[in-house]
């Protein structure tokens, strides 16, 4: 089993509950996910079918109001979330969660 730490966010406006055990399994195979968080607006109904899994996995929210529709909130704060973690030095991987392409570029980056 490799050694390696890694930061695991997760998209809740685009993720499933449902992919969490395989995702988890799959992550066991490249390291140890020392952060786990998900992101969305946990004061609305799209998210309520996370509540289970989030506690079984210990899976930390991060509430991200969503002050106007159709805008990217949530994505934008997980960028700057996974910028701060990425200059603390102390993760060699990254595991970011998502079904849309707003993280393409920041997952290209060097």
């Amino acid at each position: 089993m490799a050694s390696d730490t890694l930061a695991l966010l997760i998209d809740g406006d685009n993720a499933s509950p449902k992919i969490v055990t395989g995702l988890l399994a799959e992550i066991a195979n490249y390291g140890v996910a020392i952060v786990k968080r998900i992101n969305g607006d946990w004061t609305g109904p799209n998210l309520k079918g996370w509540n289970d899994c989030l506690l079984k996995h210990s899976i930390q929210p991060v509430q991200q109001f969503a002050c106007t529709t159709g805008k990217n909130a949530t994505d934008g704060a997980m960028i700057i979330e996974a910028m701060d973690l990425l200059y603390t030095g102390r993760f060699s991987n990254f595991c970011i969660v998502s079904s849309d392409s707003d993280f393409a570029r920041l997952a290209a980056r060097p």
